[in-house]
């Protein structure tokens, strides 16, 4: 028997038990739409992570205390960064091509009758440079001219907050009690990495922020820029070695931190993997039970169509003919039933992009491989219904009732 006489046979036979062929298609329609829309979310969020973090400074480097662990807790190195290693990093690292300190308070920033929770961060001009900041109006304040001044540049967030209808720039804002000129502002640069809004930043010399707000000399993180993509490896050792050297540093332990941009992409990246797999396993739950529902109709097809199938092998239907007309039923269901899924998961990562700004990517794999778990479906879980059907014996067949 052709192929396409298979084919009419099992469309006729579904289309006359159209509510139980819906429902099993319904089943794995679910199923794949579901697989679609969460792999499209973890590819999404994937995709989105890796653009932020990368708009942050694909050759950032931050440096920082190590940390390690004694009875259980974790402790930081007593060794701390100084400024002093900023400027021997600056003087001796030769695959750096930029380098700010970084500290960081926590207050209000007020002006007038507006006020906005917002963190001061004390860093060098080179910090611009190294996070992708551009400058829109104003300038940006002089390492040398501006040490321990109380001038700043704040970002959009921030102008939006505080100066809704005025210009900023020469204006003064208080931040804890201390007055600062604002002398530049920000271009918009939107969300950064875990959601943070890289506009509402206030910048100032860290200087300032170690005389007038901190009152320590020790530095919290440095942040780097090496002098392209593939340097990020040597310029890590180099600065380890300039940081050791200066403390005659003999121990096997490190006494900091260094992390890359590319570090953090992948471990962040491989985090997001997790995810997507485990997303992407519990909605293939809803495929399999999909299957076993196309299954157990094939088995209530083949047990209402005992007869039928007994008089067409009693007129000379071979039994290869019958299993290849049930497994044909299964596989179309299968297959309309991804069609369908799969542009319902197209949809509706779409609808979840669009109405509640979640990142979402579908990919083509994802479709493909889809189809092709559909059509697995429906050979796996038709197989053995349609093997029962071709072994019936004709003579017992007919007799059923």
């Amino acid at each position: 028997m052709s192929p396409i006489t298979l084919i009419k046979i099992s469309l006729k036979a579904l289309l006359r038990n159209r509510m139980r062929t819906f429902l099993s298609v319904l089943g794995i329609v679910i199923g794949v739409a579901a697989v679609i829309t969460m792999v499209a979310m973890g590819e999404g969020s994937k995709k989105s992570i890796k653009e932020q973090m990368t708009a942050m400074g694909t050759n950032a480097i931050i440096i920082m205390p190590n940390r390690d662990r004694r009875g259980g807790v974790q402790m930081e190195s007593s060794e701390m960064l100084e400024e002093a290693d900023v400027i021997a990093i600056q003087e001796q690292a030769t695959y750096i091509n930029g380098v700010s300190p970084m500290m960081t308070v926590s207050g209000q920033a007020i002006v007038g009758n507006n006020n906005s929770p917002t963190s001061l961060s004390g860093v060098s001009s080179d910090y611009l440079k190294i996070r992708n900041y551009e400058i829109e109006d104003g300038v940006m304040f002089d390492d040398e001219a501006d040490r321990m001044a109380k001038v700043c540049v704040i970002g959009q967030t921030v102008v939006k907050n505080l100066f809704p209808d005025v210009d900023p720039i020469g204006k003064t804002i208080r931040y804890k009690s201390i007055p600062l000129k604002v002398i530049g502002t920000l271009k918009t640069k939107g969300s950064g990495d875990f959601g943070q809004d890289q506009d509402d930043v206030i910048f100032t010399p860290y200087q300032t922020v170690m005389k007038r707000f901190s009152a320590t000399t020790n530095i919290r993180q440095i942040y780097a820029n090496s002098i392209g993509e593939g340097y990020a490896e040597k310029a890590t050792e180099e600065i380890m070695g300039i940081l050791k050297e200066r403390r005659s540093w003999t121990k096997p332990t490190d006494p900091f931190r260094v992390f890359t941009q590319e570090e953090m992409i992948q471990m962040v990246t491989s985090t997001s993997d997790l995810l997507s797999l485990v997303l992407t396993a519990i909605a293939g739950i809803s495929l399999f039970v999909g299957g076993i529902g196309i299954m157990n109709i094939m088995y209530v097809s083949v047990t209402e169509r005992t007869k039928e199938i007994g008089l067409r092998m009693a007129i000379g239907a071979r039994g290869r003919d019958i299993l290849l007309q049930f497994l044909f039923e299964s596989v179309i269901i299968s297959l309309l039933g991804g069609a369908i899924g799969i542009a319902l998961g197209i949809a509706a990562s779409e609808i979840v992009k669009r109405f509640m700004n979640w990142p979402m990517s579908v990919s083509i794999t994802s479709v493909i491989v889809s189809f092709g778990v559909c059509f697995a479906t429906g050979v796996f879980f038709g197989w053995y219904p349609a093997r029962k059907a071709s072994r019936l014996d004709p003579i017992e067949a007919l007799r059923f009732e």
